[in-house]
């Protein structure tokens, strides 16, 4: 078990999850394949070191793993998507954004970068926020979706694995331990997609060690070559 600070633990109330896990199919037209769709998980849920038990991941290389292992997306945001591009069938029910844990109370400006929480007997810690990539314009059948997303700062955040375990109905996420007071995650996400070139700021995100490799990597880069990485060949999946 990670060692709990003796500090006050944030106010954060605990939220009992919906949990879901998708199957690889076709996405589109031209059949490329994503597990994106996720429906509800019958439970007891595993929790293993790589993300749900009965979760699957058509791209091995750029979702899932470890640093990826487990995907939450706020129900809240459902209402505001509503509002910014009208009724859709997929914001009827939670797993449109392919998540695995669906909660309302937890957003991107109230859970921070390193955060451990339990879940059940598992143990989580949020590593990263989520790059949205051209399969959710598939998803939504929108060729801006991706950077709709991006671009609102709803965009979910993802979870590595420190103790697999299992959960089960009525398990709470609960905060443990809060290890970076100063970097909600929309600070992050503000810095990755907004505040482009803020190279002190840019400093301050690849030093944060809890931070997954590949987001501190891409916060070197950006201050090395005082450059934005292209984001066109994961918003439009066009290569």
């Amino acid at each position: 078990m990670p060692h709990v600070s003796q500090t006050r633990i944030p106010e954060l109330p605990a939220v009992a999850p919906i949990v879901l896990a998708g199957r690889i199919a076709p996405i589109d037209e031209r059949e490329r394949m994503s597990a994106i769709a996720k429906t509800p998980l019958e439970s007891p849920w595993r929790v293993t070191r790589t993300g749900l038990a009965g979760d699957q991941q058509a791209d091995q290389k750029n979702h899932g793993g470890p640093e990826k292992a487990v995907h939450h997306y706020p129900f809240d945001h459902y209402r505001a998507w509503e509002a910014q591009i009208g009724e859709h069938a997929l914001l009827g029910a939670p797993g449109a954004f392919g998540e695995n844990l669906s909660t309302t109370g937890w957003t991107e400006s109230n859970v921070h970068i390193g955060d451990i929480v339990r879940f059940g007997s598992a143990v989580l810690q949020v590593s990263q926020g989520r790059q949205p990539c051209w399969k959710l314009n598939a998803r939504f059948s929108r060729r801006d979706m991706s950077m709709l997303t991006q671009m609102s700062g709803r965009t979910g955040w993802y979870y590595r694995v420190i103790e697999e375990g299992e959960a089960n109905p009525g398990d709470e996420l609960r905060l443990v331990e809060r290890l970076h007071e100063a970097w909600p995650l929309s600070r992050l996400i503000t810095l990755l997609y907004r505040d482009t070139r803020r190279y002190d700021e840019l400093a301050k995100m690849a030093e944060i060690a809890e931070l997954a490799a590949g987001w501190r990597a891409l916060a070197t880069r950006r201050i090395e070559k005082h450059a934005v990485e292209d984001w066109a060949p994961r918003l439009l999946g066009e290569v």
